[in-house]
């Protein structure tokens, strides 16, 4: 593995602390100093961030992309948005140390001395939770369910979902060996949870998710500062105080170094699904390397074997496809393979293996001898008794029990060599020099025999099966075949960059050059077949070409017909088989379409495919090179019931957008619903609608389309616009039905609430507009307008039971939950769990003191069907309640006082949201769910809407507000006051009774109202406004424009720019 340096800045005074990079690589962002680096991926720089106070030391990408983290010695963590703009901050108690992102939450951890804090977007702070020491480290597991904590006291403890502790692992050198860095593997596998822990004891460990340890320490001799995986997990780059960063295995044998440098190595990055990898120093140098590995394999006739993930070689047997692994546990450097025997260099010694038995079929092998001295080799080749070994210029010859038997020194630079065969013992080698010298020795002679003298390096050489002839490649890529007892040259063939003979066929030989196969007969011109790579072996009828890492075996065409063909000679090959039948000539065409194809004359193979009758083949060739008018002739000529050929032409003339050819096509396949399907593809929204007229059982999917389509457009005008056209209003209410049935099935509750908004003003425009439809549609709006709520409202519990972090605080749950169980009394909605509602308010009510509901909640969860799941943690969780006392804290009961008759109302009503004395509606905050002080009455019947708000904006002043110089003190003020209140006075008066008495308030009582505390949702007709009266003016609420929901005004502000908009209706905040 080579390291190349990319590119290199330097920030002096500057500690380059730690480096993140987007999770698609096309940004990264350094902590240096006081600043944020953000950066392109060439070390562009793209701008400064400025917010924190002190030196930046931990950064972070979310797995989306769309936002970072950064932690500072000023105790805070900033959010950043893509566009780089500061988001959200918030504090720590101490030196934030390090930050990361849930790859599935989007939840952060940042930890800092004593404690870590669980931040999300719904949030307005985080959750916080104390530790016994200061936290130097942390990492997800790549499905976001633990969180691994590295402490200053050597402890590293793994959390659950929960942030509660699952596994301590105390390490042996305690608060002297502080934990610097963990990571997880981030492999695949989700069962394989697999941690590397580095400490100040230089120690590099790696521990199962049980907190058991996989083999022992690694002693690094350094004090390692970072530690990150590849993407695949299959390496480990490393960095400290050795001041450079090395690569090593994933199961921490040291591999190589990537770069040296002037300072501590702090931070490590590999690039995502690359192999770049990103190194920021203590001096404030940020270096780029690119790992390069190169391909070390052996080959010997049927038998090969390569290197696979830097320490195992795998062996494999081309003709049986039997493959065995051998894993060494160190860096293969070298293979050489010959007849049995293979050989292994690693970096201290090279391994002898050999097999179990003489069938070479049989893939067991077992170590023959160990070659313990340190090898220092160029090239290596091993023979039955012997491992040939070549340094520069000297050649040497070592027995397997280590002995140097011969050693030859060559007058240049060696560049090749190569086992001819022989006796054992007595093998023969071609030799390869770089001042053009090939010579041939054998292993028991002391004197070389040079065999040619060329002008150019040698690149590449073979000799043929009955070493007579001699294949050469030069450093300028040209092929030269020489007869070796003449020493004349037979022929030359330019752009070549390796060769090989064919050992049963004296007189073929394969090369290989940039894209192209050439197969060599002697006395016949070159046949060619493209292909990547470069060929190292011809055995038979088989040519073996190795290609990034992989062997492809190439079969060579040995029948009379191929061999002519395959030589172009498609005039001898028509003369051959004139006396042949209609079959063999069709065949004889289509080899002479493949070889026009080949030759990059597609037009002529396409014609002569179509000669053969090879339709899919000549439609493949004229699509791909989009000749439209050529496609649509052949689609004519076919007949109707070729179906997979005129398949096969719609398909093509859809990718060339040619959606009227394609139309063409499936009309006359007769296939309507492939049609249908096209035109929906396209957007031809008239043409599918046309459609649908004459053929109805496409309506379903044809409007279903048409409205998914329009909501990513931005709405459903569309369709209704439609529907209304064709007189269809209450298809565009069904279809929009069935969008919000699917958001329901797939558990998108969130979408299924807006949907049922969306639906509920639907069918208000339609009685506004239908006279004939009004009672129907205004039943289904207030239909809707209830789910729309309930579903928004359950998404939250759906998050809490299926989602491993909690982003809502404990009181809005349990409000929530009681809001879902007073409005579901009656039916229970489909998607919505009445046990997971219990569930999650069982666990709010033991958080907040509520143990009487609690123990009314177990109760009701024995009668319904609970989820395996789930029912350790409830039957565990009943028998903690016993020693809990039996009634609701005072904090809890009075959260559902009534603001009309001031009474205290259960937590769970029978009645529903109404107040059990007077019977009034309570009103809801839309975020926290907690009760506002809101009261709603009704103009008396003969005031106007208009005239209603009118009334309320004049705002009538009061006469205490008159004369500000007259001052007195009167007992009974408050009570005057109510008394002057008209709103107040009717409250008092009508309360009461087993029936609902509403509000009703004249002329007079609307003109005494501030508008300040009063709240008016205007509803399109033919609905009437709704009024409501605050009897707390200190508490600022807040309603939305479009949906009319109402907040409290700083919960509504912070979910507005959380979700650029409303989060019920989701009106823009634009």
């Amino acid at each position: 593995m080579i390291a190349a340096v990319s590119w290199k800045k330097t920030f002096p005074e500057h500690c380059v602390n730690d480096v993140a990079f987007k999770p698609d690589g096309s940004q990264l962002i350094f902590a240096a100093g006081p600043d944020v680096l953000v950066c392109d991926p060439d070390g562009s720089m793209i701008r400064s961030l400025k917010g924190h106070q002190d030196n930046v030391y931990c950064v972070a990408y979310s797995i989306d992309g769309e936002m970072f983290a950064s932690g500072s010695a000023d105790n805070s963590v900033i959010i950043w948005t893509s566009e780089l703009k500061s988001i959200f901050k918030y504090s720590h108690s101490g030196t934030v140390q390090c930050v990361a992102f849930n790859p599935v939450t989007h939840q952060l951890a940042s930890c800092s001395s004593g404690e870590f804090i669980l931040w999300s977007q719904q949030q307005t702070a985080g959750l916080k939770y104390k530790v016994s020491s200061e936290i130097r480290c942390c990492a997800w597991t790549n499905d976001g369910r633990y969180l691994a904590l590295g402490m200053m006291n050597g402890v590293v403890s793994i959390r659950n979902k929960r942030a509660k502790e699952k596994v301590k692992m105390e390490r042996p050198g305690g608060s002297s060996s502080p934990i610097q860095s963990v990571a997880w593997n981030p492999s695949k596998d989700k069962h394989n949870y697999i941690l590397a822990v580095a400490d100040w004891g230089q120690k590099l460990s790696f521990y199962q998710l049980s907190g058991k340890q996989i083999g022992n320490d690694r002693t690094l001799n350094y004090d390692p500062c970072c530690v990150t995986y590849s993407s695949e997990g299959e390496y480990i780059v490393m960095g400290g105080s050795d001041k450079q960063a090395s690569l090593y295995t994933k199961d921490g044998v040291r591999l190589s170094t990537i770069g040296q440098h002037n300072s501590w190595v702090w931070t490590c990055r590999m690039k995502p699904d690359s192999n770049f990898v990103v190194l920021g120093c203590q001096d404030g140098t940020i270096a780029c390397y690119q790992l390069i590995s190169s391909t070390v394999y052996g080959l010997y006739k049927d038998l090969y074997a390569c290197r696979e993930g830097t320490t195992d070689v795998i062996v494999q047997h081309l003709i049986t496809e039997q493959k065995v692994r051998i894993k060494c546990q160190e860096l293969v450097k070298k293979i050489a393979i010959y007849r049995s025997l293979f050989a292994i260099q690693l970096p201290e010694k090279i391994v002898i293996y050999e097999l179990y038995s003489d069938d070479s079929s049989d893939m067991h092998y077992r170590i023959k001898e160990n070659i313990c001295t340190e090898p220092k080799c160029n090239l290596m080749a091993v023979c039955s008794e012997h491992i040939i070994l070549c340094l520069e210029k000297r050649l040497q010859c070592l027995s397997f029990t280590s002995v140097r038997e011969k050693e030859w020194l060559m007058e240049s630079l060696i560049g090749y060599i190569k086992v001819i065969g022989g006796p054992p013992g007595r093998e023969g080698l071609l030799v390869g020099l770089k001042n053009g010298a090939i010579l041939k020795t054998v292993l028991d002679d002391q004197l070389p025999i040079t065999l040619l003298k060329l002008s150019a390096s040698v690149r590449c050489l073979d000799m043929s099966a009955s070493s007579k002839k001699l294949a050469v490649v030069d450093e300028h890529n040209t092929l030269l075949v020489y007869d070796i007892n003449t020493k004349e040259l037979l022929f030359q063939e330019p752009n070549a960059n390796s060769v090989a003979w064919n050992t049963q066929c004296e007189d073929m030989l394969c090369f290989s050059d940039s894209g192209y196969l050439n197969i060599k007969t002697i006395g016949f011109p070159v046949q060619q077949l493209k292909m990547q790579g470069f060929v190292v072996g011809y055995n038979g009828s088989k040519i073996f070409c190795l290609h990034d890492n992989s062997l492809l075996k190439v079969e060579v065409p040995q029948r009379t017909l191929s061999m002519y063909t395959d030589l172009r000679m498609f005039e001898y090959a028509s003369e051959f088989f004139k006396e042949m039948d209609n079959q063999d000539t069709e065949i004889l065409m289509t080899k002479q379409a493949d070889w026009a194809k080949s030759s990059k004359e597609p037009r002529a193979a396409a014609e002569m495919y179509l000669s053969a009758g090879e339709h899919l083949k000549a439609i493949d060739i004229i699509g791909e090179h989009g000749w439209a008018d050529m496609l649509i002739d052949v689609a004519r000529k076919l007949n109707k019931a070729e179906r997979e050929p005129l398949g096969k032409c719609a398909l093509y003339f859809k990718k060339l957008k040619h959606h009227g050819y394609a139309s063409e096509i499936y009309s006359k396949m007769g296939d309507l619903q492939a049609l249908m399907h096209l035109h929906v593809e396209t957007r031809h929204w008239e043409e599918a609608f046309s459609l649908v007229e004459k053929h109805p059982q496409f309506t379903s999917d044809v409007f279903v389309s048409y409205a998914e389509w329009s909501t990513k457009k931005g709405g459903f005008e569309g369709p209704q616009e439609a529907f209304h056209k064709a007189g269809r209003q209450n298809e565009a209410v069904k279809v929009l039905e069935q969008l919000t049935h699917n958001a329901v099935v797939e558990n998108r509750f969130n979408d299924a609430g807006y949907y049922y908004w969306m639906l509920s003003m639907q069918c208000l425009g339609i009685a506004r507009e239908d006279e004939k439809q009004r009672d129907e549609m205004l039943k289904k709006f207030e239909n809707f307008q209830h789910l729309a709520e309930l579903y928004h409202v359950y998404c939250s519990i759906q998050r809490y039971t299926d989602e491993p972090f909690s982003s809502q605080m404990p009181e809005t749950l349990f409000n929530i939950c009681r809001f879902l169980l007073n409005n579901l009394t009656k039916d229970t909605q489909l998607g919505i769990s009445e046990v997971s509602i219990l569930f999650a308010l069982v666990k709010q009510s033991e958080k907040l003191g509520a143990y009487k509901l609690a123990r009314y909640c177990y109760e009701k969860l024995q009668e319904l069907y609970v989820p395996s799941h789930l029912q350790d943690s409830i039957e565990l969780g009943r028998l903690k309640l016993r020693s809990k006392p039996c009634r609701d804290s005072e904090d809890v009961l009075n959260a559902m006082m009534c603001y009309r008759c001031s009474t205290n109302n259960p937590l769970l009503g029978k009645q529903g949201s109404v107040c059990n004395n007077c019977r009034q509606p309570f009103i809801y905050s839309a975020s926290s769910y907690e009760l506002l002080p809101l009261i709603q009455f009704y103009p008396e019947d003969d005031i106007s809407d208009e005239e209603s708000a009118r009334l309320v904006d004049m705002e009538v002043p009061h006469m205490n507000d008159v004369d500000n110089e007259l001052q007195s003190l009167r007992l009974d003020e408050a009570a005057d006051e109510a008394e002057d209140d008209p709103f107040t006075a009717k409250m008092s008066f009508e309360q009461g009774g087993s029936n609902f008495v509403p509000i009703k308030v004249s002329r007079s009582a609307l003109r005494s109202m501030s508008r300040r505390d009063v709240l008016i949702k205007r509803w399109p007709r033919p609905l009437k406004w709704e009024y409501f009266r605050s009897l707390l003016p200190d508490v600022s609420i807040t309603m939305c424009p479009t949906c009319f929901k109402m907040f409290h005004r700083e919960d509504y502000e912070s979910l507005v720019i959380q979700h650029k908009g409303c989060p019920c209706c989701r009106r823009s905040a634009n």
